[in-house]
């Protein structure tokens, strides 16, 4: 399983908490490439909600990983 920003952008707008097939379903649904989707059956299942892209793949970078100060402009 491997993710790029660009792979993981394609559920920015999953309808979080998801779980599993929920989000493998939205993918299918919203057109996403072939390996978010295998990306996202890789994934070993035990039932539980993902509250956000961050829990399925942890070095999702964030706002505060980009050294952008909003305030200069």
């Amino acid at each position: 399983m491997y993710w790029t920003l660009e792979l993981a952008s394609y559920l920015e707008d999953a309808p979080w908490p998801a779980t599993k097939d929920e989000l493998i379903d939205y993918a299918l649904r919203t057109g996403a490439p072939l390996e978010v989707v295998e990306n996202l059956q890789e994934i070993e299942d035990e039932g539980e909600q993902y509250e956000t892209i961050e829990e399925i793949w942890p070095d999702y970078p964030t706002k505060e990983d980009f050294f952008f100060n909003e305030d200069e402009y």
